[in-house]
Protein backbone atom coordinates (compact mmCIF):
# COMPACT_ATOMS: atom_id res chain seq x y z
CA UNK A 1 0.00 0.00 0.00
CA UNK A 2 1.00 3.40 -1.09
CA UNK A 3 2.00 6.24 1.69
CA UNK A 4 -0.50 9.10 0.83
CA UNK A 5 1.35 11.76 -0.81
CA UNK A 6 -1.19 13.81 -2.78
CA UNK A 7 -1.55 16.48 -4.92
CA UNK A 8 -4.32 19.47 -4.51
CA UNK A 9 -6.79 17.73 -6.36
CA UNK A 10 -5.85 14.73 -3.94
CA UNK A 11 -3.84 12.56 -6.62
CA UNK A 12 -0.29 10.96 -5.53
CA UNK A 13 2.27 13.13 -6.20
CA UNK A 14 5.45 14.30 -5.45
CA UNK A 15 7.30 12.69 -1.81
CA UNK A 16 8.21 16.35 -0.87
CA UNK A 17 4.20 17.69 -0.09
CA UNK A 18 3.56 14.82 2.48
CA UNK A 19 1.18 17.73 4.35
CA UNK A 20 -1.19 20.30 3.75
CA UNK A 21 1.91 22.69 5.35
CA UNK A 22 4.81 21.75 3.09
CA UNK A 23 2.21 22.38 -0.55
CA UNK A 24 1.20 26.08 1.02
CA UNK A 25 5.23 27.29 1.59
CA UNK A 26 5.38 25.70 -1.62
CA UNK A 27 2.63 27.40 -3.00
CA UNK A 28 4.08 30.81 -1.34
CA UNK A 29 7.59 30.18 -2.97
CA UNK A 30 6.61 29.04 -6.91
CA UNK A 31 4.46 32.14 -6.89
CA UNK A 32 6.96 34.68 -5.22
CA UNK A 33 9.34 33.15 -8.32
CA UNK A 34 6.88 33.60 -10.83
CA UNK A 35 5.85 37.43 -9.48
CA UNK A 36 9.97 37.94 -9.65
CA UNK A 37 10.54 36.73 -12.89
CA UNK A 38 7.33 38.42 -14.03
CA UNK A 39 8.87 42.12 -12.41
CA UNK A 40 12.18 41.58 -13.88
CA UNK A 41 10.46 41.95 -17.57
CA UNK A 42 11.28 45.46 -19.30
CA UNK A 43 7.85 45.44 -19.71
CA UNK A 44 7.02 45.95 -16.44
CA UNK A 45 9.44 48.91 -15.46
CA UNK A 46 8.73 52.57 -16.30
CA UNK A 47 12.37 52.99 -17.97
CA UNK A 48 11.58 50.04 -20.05
CA UNK A 49 15.03 48.37 -18.53
CA UNK A 50 15.09 44.75 -17.02
CA UNK A 51 15.20 44.80 -13.74
CA UNK A 52 17.91 43.49 -11.31
CA UNK A 53 16.70 39.86 -10.15
CA UNK A 54 17.26 40.31 -6.63
CA UNK A 55 15.07 43.84 -6.75
CA UNK A 56 12.17 41.74 -8.32
CA UNK A 57 12.31 39.10 -5.98
CA UNK A 58 12.54 41.48 -3.27
CA UNK A 59 9.49 43.20 -4.55
CA UNK A 60 7.33 39.92 -5.47
CA UNK A 61 8.09 38.69 -1.75
CA UNK A 62 6.99 41.83 -0.34
CA UNK A 63 4.09 41.52 -2.49
CA UNK A 64 3.11 38.35 -1.82
CA UNK A 65 3.85 38.25 1.85
CA UNK A 66 1.29 41.26 1.98
CA UNK A 67 4.48 43.08 3.99
CA UNK A 68 4.81 46.30 1.92
CA UNK A 69 8.85 46.62 2.18
CA UNK A 70 9.92 48.16 -0.99
CA UNK A 71 13.21 49.09 -3.03
CA UNK A 72 11.68 51.37 -5.85
CA UNK A 73 8.81 53.16 -5.55
CA UNK A 74 5.70 51.53 -6.96
CA UNK A 75 4.23 54.45 -9.10
CA UNK A 76 7.72 55.66 -10.46
CA UNK A 77 9.51 53.19 -10.89
CA UNK A 78 6.83 50.44 -12.24
CA UNK A 79 4.58 51.34 -15.47
CA UNK A 80 0.73 49.90 -14.82
CA UNK A 81 1.51 46.25 -15.76
CA UNK A 82 3.79 45.97 -13.33
CA UNK A 83 1.48 47.94 -11.16
CA UNK A 84 -0.95 45.47 -11.68
CA UNK A 85 1.65 42.30 -11.27
CA UNK A 86 1.91 43.40 -7.97
CA UNK A 87 -1.48 43.98 -7.49
CA UNK A 88 -1.91 40.37 -8.56
CA UNK A 89 0.47 39.21 -6.07
CA UNK A 90 -0.79 40.99 -2.97
CA UNK A 91 -4.31 39.63 -3.72
CA UNK A 92 -3.08 36.09 -4.27
CA UNK A 93 -0.73 36.30 -1.48
CA UNK A 94 -3.25 38.15 0.90
CA UNK A 95 -5.82 35.18 0.24
CA UNK A 96 -3.26 32.38 -0.18
CA UNK A 97 -3.01 30.84 -3.42
CA UNK A 98 -4.75 27.41 -1.57
CA UNK A 99 -7.94 29.47 -0.58
CA UNK A 100 -8.43 30.70 -4.07
CA UNK A 101 -7.87 27.41 -5.80
CA UNK A 102 -10.29 25.67 -3.56
CA UNK A 103 -12.96 28.52 -4.00
CA UNK A 104 -12.92 27.81 -7.92
CA UNK A 105 -13.02 24.05 -7.51
CA UNK A 106 -16.22 24.96 -5.49
CA UNK A 107 -17.68 27.19 -7.63
CA UNK A 108 -17.66 24.44 -10.51
CA UNK A 109 -19.06 21.78 -8.64
CA UNK A 110 -16.53 20.24 -7.94
CA UNK A 111 -16.01 18.29 -4.65
CA UNK A 112 -12.77 18.65 -2.76
CA UNK A 113 -11.10 15.61 -2.16
CA UNK A 114 -10.63 15.17 2.32
CA UNK A 115 -6.72 16.30 1.27
CA UNK A 116 -7.75 18.96 -0.62
CA UNK A 117 -9.79 20.23 2.33
CA UNK A 118 -7.04 20.31 5.02
CA UNK A 119 -5.24 22.38 2.71
CA UNK A 120 -8.17 24.60 2.80
CA UNK A 121 -8.02 24.61 6.34
CA UNK A 122 -4.43 25.23 7.19
CA UNK A 123 -4.52 27.95 4.37
CA UNK A 124 -7.30 30.02 6.78
CA UNK A 125 -5.72 28.59 10.42
CA UNK A 126 -9.16 26.94 10.74
CA UNK A 127 -9.66 23.32 12.46
CA UNK A 128 -11.18 20.16 11.58
CA UNK A 129 -14.25 21.29 13.44
CA UNK A 130 -15.05 24.15 10.68
CA UNK A 131 -17.57 23.89 7.53
CA UNK A 132 -14.33 23.78 4.57
CA UNK A 133 -16.37 24.63 2.27
CA UNK A 134 -18.70 27.93 3.61
CA UNK A 135 -15.49 29.01 5.28
CA UNK A 136 -13.20 29.08 1.62
CA UNK A 137 -16.77 30.61 0.12
CA UNK A 138 -17.04 33.22 3.08
CA UNK A 139 -13.50 33.88 2.95
CA UNK A 140 -13.47 34.92 -0.78
CA UNK A 141 -16.82 36.47 -0.76
CA UNK A 142 -16.12 38.91 2.03
CA UNK A 143 -12.27 39.94 0.55
CA UNK A 144 -14.13 40.87 -2.82
CA UNK A 145 -17.22 42.34 -0.75
CA UNK A 146 -14.73 44.70 1.40
CA UNK A 147 -12.26 45.35 -1.73
CA UNK A 148 -15.27 46.45 -3.97
CA UNK A 149 -17.27 48.49 -1.59
CA UNK A 150 -13.67 50.40 -0.27
CA UNK A 151 -12.70 50.80 -3.86
CA UNK A 152 -15.89 52.78 -4.52
CA UNK A 153 -15.23 54.59 -1.41
CA UNK A 154 -12.12 55.67 -2.64
CA UNK A 155 -13.04 56.43 -5.88
CA UNK A 156 -14.67 59.88 -4.46
CA UNK A 157 -11.14 61.33 -3.54
CA UNK A 158 -9.03 59.03 -5.96
CA UNK A 159 -11.15 59.49 -9.12
CA UNK A 160 -11.80 63.73 -9.02
CA UNK A 161 -7.81 63.51 -8.35
CA UNK A 162 -6.30 61.78 -10.60
CA UNK A 163 -8.53 60.78 -13.69
CA UNK A 164 -9.32 57.80 -14.93
CA UNK A 165 -6.08 56.50 -13.12
CA UNK A 166 -8.21 57.27 -9.93
CA UNK A 167 -10.32 53.74 -10.74
CA UNK A 168 -6.98 51.94 -10.77
CA UNK A 169 -5.89 53.73 -7.85
CA UNK A 170 -8.89 53.11 -5.47
CA UNK A 171 -9.19 49.40 -6.21
CA UNK A 172 -5.15 49.50 -5.48
CA UNK A 173 -5.11 50.74 -2.29
CA UNK A 174 -8.59 49.21 -1.42
CA UNK A 175 -6.67 45.61 -1.99
CA UNK A 176 -3.59 46.81 -0.38
CA UNK A 177 -5.39 47.72 2.65
CA UNK A 178 -7.48 44.68 3.01
CA UNK A 179 -5.04 42.50 2.94
CA UNK A 180 -3.03 45.02 4.87
CA UNK A 181 -0.06 45.09 2.24
CA UNK A 182 0.48 48.44 2.42
CA UNK A 183 1.43 49.16 -1.27
CA UNK A 184 0.75 52.64 -2.68
CA UNK A 185 0.54 54.41 -5.68
CA UNK A 186 1.46 58.46 -4.27
CA UNK A 187 4.79 58.49 -5.36
CA UNK A 188 4.08 61.50 -7.87
CA UNK A 189 3.67 63.36 -4.78
CA UNK A 190 7.16 62.32 -3.48
CA UNK A 191 9.47 59.40 -3.66
CA UNK A 192 8.54 56.97 -1.01
CA UNK A 193 6.05 59.18 0.31
CA UNK A 194 2.99 56.82 1.01
CA UNK A 195 0.12 58.77 1.98
CA UNK A 196 2.11 61.86 3.76
CA UNK A 197 0.41 63.70 0.88
CA UNK A 198 -3.33 62.95 1.96
CA UNK A 199 -2.32 62.48 5.77
CA UNK A 200 -4.88 65.76 6.19
CA UNK A 201 -7.40 63.95 4.59
CA UNK A 202 -9.43 62.09 7.51
CA UNK A 203 -11.95 60.54 4.90
CA UNK A 204 -9.01 58.47 2.86
CA UNK A 205 -7.37 57.79 6.12
CA UNK A 206 -10.44 56.19 7.95
CA UNK A 207 -11.53 54.23 4.78
CA UNK A 208 -8.05 52.82 4.88
CA UNK A 209 -8.32 51.89 8.61
CA UNK A 210 -11.21 50.14 8.36
CA UNK A 211 -10.28 48.22 5.23
CA UNK A 212 -6.83 47.52 7.30
CA UNK A 213 -9.03 46.53 10.72
CA UNK A 214 -11.44 44.14 8.78
CA UNK A 215 -8.60 42.27 7.48
CA UNK A 216 -6.28 41.64 10.39
CA UNK A 217 -9.82 40.11 12.33
CA UNK A 218 -9.17 37.04 10.85
CA UNK A 219 -11.56 34.89 8.92
CA UNK A 220 -12.72 32.43 11.92
CA UNK A 221 -14.02 35.99 13.64
CA UNK A 222 -16.20 36.80 10.47
CA UNK A 223 -17.40 33.82 10.24
CA UNK A 224 -18.15 33.39 14.20
CA UNK A 225 -19.72 37.51 13.64
CA UNK A 226 -21.98 36.24 10.40
CA UNK A 227 -23.60 33.62 12.78
CA UNK A 228 -23.71 35.93 15.77
CA UNK A 229 -27.81 37.13 14.66
CA UNK A 230 -28.54 33.28 15.20
CA UNK A 231 -26.20 31.92 18.03
CA UNK A 232 -26.20 35.29 20.28
CA UNK A 233 -22.90 33.79 21.69
CA UNK A 234 -18.58 34.27 20.14
CA UNK A 235 -16.62 32.04 20.34
CA UNK A 236 -14.14 32.62 23.10
CA UNK A 237 -11.05 33.32 20.09
CA UNK A 238 -13.35 36.12 18.79
CA UNK A 239 -14.00 37.66 21.86
CA UNK A 240 -9.98 37.39 22.63
CA UNK A 241 -9.31 38.99 19.46
CA UNK A 242 -11.75 41.36 18.97
CA UNK A 243 -11.11 42.98 22.59
CA UNK A 244 -7.29 42.65 21.96
CA UNK A 245 -7.37 44.67 18.96
CA UNK A 246 -9.46 46.96 20.13
CA UNK A 247 -7.34 47.31 23.71
CA UNK A 248 -3.56 47.69 20.89
CA UNK A 249 -5.36 49.96 18.90
CA UNK A 250 -6.49 52.59 21.57
CA UNK A 251 -3.06 51.67 23.46
CA UNK A 252 -1.41 52.51 20.49
CA UNK A 253 -3.48 55.68 19.40
CA UNK A 254 -2.49 57.00 22.90
CA UNK A 255 1.23 56.43 22.77
CA UNK A 256 1.53 58.28 19.16
CA UNK A 257 -0.17 61.00 20.69
CA UNK A 258 1.06 61.67 23.31
CA UNK A 259 5.12 60.55 21.77
CA UNK A 260 4.19 62.51 18.26
CA UNK A 261 2.64 65.54 19.43
CA UNK A 262 5.20 68.29 19.64
CA UNK A 263 7.36 66.33 17.08
CA UNK A 264 7.90 68.75 14.14
CA UNK A 265 9.05 66.32 11.54
CA UNK A 266 5.84 64.48 11.81
CA UNK A 267 2.59 65.46 13.94
CA UNK A 268 3.99 68.75 15.65
CA UNK A 269 2.84 70.75 12.90
CA UNK A 270 -0.93 69.28 12.34
CA UNK A 271 -3.90 70.93 13.90
CA UNK A 272 -5.73 69.04 16.41
CA UNK A 273 -7.85 67.00 14.34
CA UNK A 274 -5.21 65.64 12.11
CA UNK A 275 -3.18 64.72 15.19
CA UNK A 276 -5.64 62.48 16.45
CA UNK A 277 -6.71 60.77 13.18
CA UNK A 278 -3.04 60.52 12.02
CA UNK A 279 -2.16 59.01 15.64
CA UNK A 280 -5.30 56.60 15.46
CA UNK A 281 -3.91 55.48 12.21
CA UNK A 282 -0.77 55.06 12.93
CA UNK A 283 -1.58 52.37 15.62
CA UNK A 284 -3.60 50.89 12.84
CA UNK A 285 -1.41 50.82 10.69
CA UNK A 286 1.73 49.71 12.28
CA UNK A 287 0.00 46.78 13.78
CA UNK A 288 -0.79 45.37 9.96
CA UNK A 289 -0.54 47.35 7.27
CA UNK A 290 2.67 49.74 6.58
CA UNK A 291 1.24 52.18 5.25
CA UNK A 292 2.97 55.80 6.79
CA UNK A 293 1.21 58.60 7.07
CA UNK A 294 3.77 60.81 9.05
CA UNK A 295 6.81 59.56 8.33
CA UNK A 296 8.44 56.66 10.29
CA UNK A 297 11.69 57.68 10.04
CA UNK A 298 11.50 60.72 11.39
CA UNK A 299 9.73 59.89 14.67
CA UNK A 300 11.35 59.61 18.23
CA UNK A 301 13.30 56.79 19.27
CA UNK A 302 10.22 56.25 21.64
CA UNK A 303 7.61 56.05 18.55
CA UNK A 304 9.90 53.40 16.82
CA UNK A 305 10.20 51.52 20.02
CA UNK A 306 6.16 51.53 20.48
CA UNK A 307 5.95 50.25 16.31
CA UNK A 308 8.34 47.58 16.85
CA UNK A 309 5.95 46.39 19.72
CA UNK A 310 2.82 46.53 18.02
CA UNK A 311 4.02 45.08 14.78
CA UNK A 312 5.54 41.82 16.73
CA UNK A 313 2.24 41.35 17.91
CA UNK A 314 0.69 41.88 14.72
CA UNK A 315 -2.72 40.97 13.92
CA UNK A 316 -5.35 37.97 14.11
CA UNK A 317 -4.54 34.17 12.69
CA UNK A 318 -6.67 33.44 9.90
CA UNK A 319 -6.12 37.39 8.67
CA UNK A 320 -4.09 38.77 5.92
CA UNK A 321 -1.86 40.15 8.37
CA UNK A 322 1.37 39.06 10.27
CA UNK A 323 3.19 39.06 13.50
CA UNK A 324 3.01 36.32 16.06
CA UNK A 325 -0.91 37.25 16.73
CA UNK A 326 -3.02 38.30 19.39
CA UNK A 327 -4.08 35.25 20.80
CA UNK A 328 -0.42 33.76 21.31
CA UNK A 329 0.27 37.04 23.03
CA UNK A 330 -3.03 36.45 25.19
CA UNK A 331 -1.83 32.86 25.41
CA UNK A 332 1.52 33.41 26.37
CA UNK A 333 0.36 36.48 29.04
CA UNK A 334 -2.11 34.12 30.62
CA UNK A 335 0.38 30.79 31.02
CA UNK A 336 3.00 33.49 32.83
CA UNK A 337 -0.13 34.86 35.20
CA UNK A 338 -0.72 30.95 35.96
CA UNK A 339 2.46 29.94 36.59
CA UNK A 340 2.98 32.88 39.03
CA UNK A 341 -0.10 31.95 40.67
CA UNK A 342 0.90 28.73 41.26
CA UNK A 343 -1.71 26.93 38.64
CA UNK A 344 -0.72 23.60 36.51
CA UNK A 345 -2.77 24.86 33.97
CA UNK A 346 -3.55 28.26 31.97
CA UNK A 347 -7.18 28.88 32.24
CA UNK A 348 -9.22 32.08 29.94
CA UNK A 349 -12.75 32.43 30.93
CA UNK A 350 -13.21 29.14 32.61
CA UNK A 351 -11.87 27.53 29.98
CA UNK A 352 -8.29 25.26 29.95
CA UNK A 353 -5.51 25.93 27.63
CA UNK A 354 -4.53 22.97 25.83
CA UNK A 355 -0.67 22.71 26.26
CA UNK A 356 -0.24 22.03 22.90
CA UNK A 357 -1.49 25.78 22.19
CA UNK A 358 0.97 26.85 24.82
CA UNK A 359 4.05 25.48 23.39
CA UNK A 360 3.39 26.45 19.88
CA UNK A 361 2.89 30.05 21.36
CA UNK A 362 6.44 30.11 22.75
CA UNK A 363 7.75 28.54 19.78
CA UNK A 364 6.37 30.87 17.55
CA UNK A 365 7.74 33.88 19.90
CA UNK A 366 11.22 31.99 20.24
CA UNK A 367 11.35 31.84 16.15
CA UNK A 368 10.13 35.20 16.09
CA UNK A 369 12.50 37.04 18.43
CA UNK A 370 15.32 34.83 16.61
CA UNK A 371 14.67 35.63 13.15
CA UNK A 372 14.24 39.29 14.07
CA UNK A 373 17.37 39.48 15.77
CA UNK A 374 19.97 37.69 13.29
CA UNK A 375 18.09 40.11 10.85
CA UNK A 376 18.84 42.69 12.44
CA UNK A 377 22.42 41.69 13.28
CA UNK A 378 23.24 41.00 9.19
CA UNK A 379 21.69 44.40 8.50
CA UNK A 380 23.57 46.02 11.27
CA UNK A 381 26.96 44.34 10.05
CA UNK A 382 26.50 45.56 6.68
CA UNK A 383 24.83 48.82 6.86
CA UNK A 384 25.24 51.86 8.33
CA UNK A 385 26.35 51.74 11.76
CA UNK A 386 24.09 54.35 13.40
CA UNK A 387 21.32 52.12 12.06
CA UNK A 388 20.85 50.09 15.34
CA UNK A 389 16.92 51.01 16.21
CA UNK A 390 16.33 51.46 12.30
CA UNK A 391 17.84 47.88 11.91
CA UNK A 392 15.58 46.35 14.55
CA UNK A 393 12.60 48.61 13.23
CA UNK A 394 12.90 47.07 9.68
CA UNK A 395 13.71 43.64 10.53
CA UNK A 396 10.49 43.66 12.60
CA UNK A 397 8.66 45.29 9.81
CA UNK A 398 9.77 42.09 8.00
CA UNK A 399 8.97 39.48 10.34
CA UNK A 400 5.66 40.76 10.96
CA UNK A 401 4.72 41.15 6.97
CA UNK A 402 3.73 45.16 8.10
CA UNK A 403 5.92 47.35 5.28
CA UNK A 404 6.90 50.37 8.03
CA UNK A 405 9.83 51.23 6.61
CA UNK A 406 12.67 53.79 7.92
CA UNK A 407 14.60 53.99 4.92
CA UNK A 408 16.99 50.87 5.79
CA UNK A 409 15.27 48.88 2.64
CA UNK A 410 15.62 51.30 -0.38
CA UNK A 411 19.33 51.86 0.15
CA UNK A 412 20.02 48.24 1.20
CA UNK A 413 23.08 46.57 0.13
CA UNK A 414 22.74 42.57 -1.18
CA UNK A 415 23.34 40.63 2.06
CA UNK A 416 20.50 42.77 3.63
CA UNK A 417 18.32 42.41 0.64
CA UNK A 418 18.25 38.95 1.30
CA UNK A 419 17.98 38.08 5.22
CA UNK A 420 14.85 40.47 4.40
CA UNK A 421 13.50 38.70 1.64
CA UNK A 422 14.13 35.27 4.19
CA UNK A 423 12.25 37.50 7.13
CA UNK A 424 9.38 38.23 4.88
CA UNK A 425 8.72 34.56 3.24
CA UNK A 426 9.27 32.88 7.18
CA UNK A 427 6.77 35.85 8.27
CA UNK A 428 4.07 35.14 5.82
CA UNK A 429 4.36 31.36 6.15
CA UNK A 430 5.00 31.78 10.02
CA UNK A 431 8.34 30.20 11.31
CA UNK A 432 6.50 26.90 13.22
CA UNK A 433 4.77 26.27 9.79
CA UNK A 434 8.48 26.86 7.82
CA UNK A 435 10.32 24.71 10.35
CA UNK A 436 7.50 21.40 9.93
CA UNK A 437 7.51 21.86 6.54
CA UNK A 438 11.79 21.33 6.30
CA UNK A 439 11.76 18.48 8.94
CA UNK A 440 8.60 16.77 7.11
CA UNK A 441 10.47 17.19 4.02
CA UNK A 442 13.33 14.99 5.95
CA UNK A 443 11.24 12.79 7.17
CA UNK A 444 11.33 13.35 10.96
CA UNK A 445 8.16 11.88 12.62
CA UNK A 446 7.38 11.56 15.88
CA UNK A 447 7.74 8.53 17.58
CA UNK A 448 5.68 7.31 20.78
CA UNK A 449 8.25 6.85 23.51
CA UNK A 450 8.15 6.27 27.13
CA UNK A 451 11.13 7.83 28.29
CA UNK A 452 12.57 8.95 31.93
CA UNK A 453 11.04 12.14 33.25
CA UNK A 454 13.79 15.14 33.25
CA UNK A 455 14.90 17.11 36.55
CA UNK A 456 15.95 20.31 35.39
CA UNK A 457 15.66 23.32 37.65
CA UNK A 458 14.82 26.93 36.10
CA UNK A 459 14.52 30.37 36.86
Amino acid sequence: MKSGRYTLDGRQGSPFFRSPVQLIVSSFAVLILAGAILLMMPFCSKSGQVTPFIDALFTATSATCVTGLIIYDTYLYFNVIGQSVILGLIQLGGLGLVTLTSFFYYLIGKRLSLRTAQLAQESVSADDRVNTAHLVKMVVGVTFCFEVVGALLLMLYFVPEFGSYGLFMSFFFAISAYCNAGFDLLGMNGEFSSLISVNSNPFVLLVLAVLIISGGLGFIVWQDLWRFPKRRHLLLHSKIVLVTTAVLIISGFFCFLILEWSNPDTMGKMPLGDKLVNALFQSVTTRTAGFDSIGNGQMTVASKFVSILLMFIGAAPGSTAGGIKVTTLVVMLVTVFSVMRGKSDPVIKKHRIDKMVVYKSLSVIFLGVLLILISTGVIMATESSNWQIDALFESTSAFATVGLSVGVSADAHLFSKVILIITMFMGRVGPVSFALSISMSAGNREKKQIMPEAKIWVG
